[in-house]
């Protein structure tokens, strides 16, 4: 069965003032826990309560895309996790429980359907003609 992932995108970047994009093109993407003052203001400078994690580049976008990878099983997802986990200093033992909150997040919308995130609320962004 194929699974539905996240992935770095920067279609519809640009189209909040506050958008950013340092993640590798197509990198798988994870959700921290926002930091206090994000939490509080998502629109601060900080940016992670609006933001999505790259698995490789340890970088953040506020794009992600909803995508299948058929060479990505679960038990090839929760690798990649633990991996980008373990090489950011986050205890490696979340992988399995992130994991699957992560393919059910993105198996709630079609392929191709940019995602935006507002500390805990995620939906669809609006494509910019």
């Amino acid at each position: 069965m194929i699974m539905k992932v996240l992935v770095a995108t920067a279609r519809t970047q640009g189209a909040r003032r506050n958008d950013y994009n340092w993640c590798v093109e197509g990198e798988l993407l994870w959700t921290q826990e926002p930091c206090a003052d994000d939490r509080r203001n998502p629109d601060g400078p900080c940016g992670c309560g609006r933001g999505f994690a790259g698995m490789n580049s340890h970088r953040a976008t506020t794009t992600a895309v909803v995508a299948e990878l058929p060479q990505l099983d679960r038990a090839g997802f929760v690798l990649a996790l633990r991996a980008s986990l373990g090489d950011q200093g986050w205890p490696a033992v979340w992988a399995d429980e992130l994991a699957d909150g992560l393919i059910e997040l993105a198996g709630l919308w079609p392929v191709g359907t940019v995602i935006e995130r507002r500390v805990d609320e995620f939906g669809p962004r609006d494509e910019v003609a």
